[in-house]
């Protein structure tokens, strides 16, 4: 499984630092956070749509490989329900088809 994130949007949003005298300006760590805020909760989202995406389409799959296993049992159930023509059973035939023509 891939590197998760280990804080989410709601982690990153409510957490709150120590002020100090000589510190960052809380407005721009503000401003930051609130941007990486909204990347997780985009990078959130397509998490949620891509595993979505996966399990339709392992589905799909399931109910392919399926049709293929039924597809592939009657392919086999027609092969060898068909009766093996000898080459001689074709040239016999054959023949009484051109006696046949060359009678009339």
């Amino acid at each position: 499984m891939p590197n998760l994130p280990k804080l989410t949007a709601e982690q990153i949003y409510k957490k709150e630092f120590n002020i100090e005298f000589k510190g960052y300006s809380t407005i721009e760590v503000d401003s930051m956070l609130d941007e990486v805020i909204h990347d997780y909760q985009n990078f959130e989202h397509q998490l949620s749509s891509y595993v979505s995406m996966i399990d339709q389409l392992q589905r799909s799959n399931s109910n392919l490989q399926n049709k293929i296993i039924e597809l592939q049992g009657r392919l086999d159930a027609v092969v060898s329900d068909t009766p093996v023509i000898q080459q001689t059973d074709i040239l016999r035939r054959l023949s009484k088809l051109e006696q046949e023509v060359y009678k009339k």
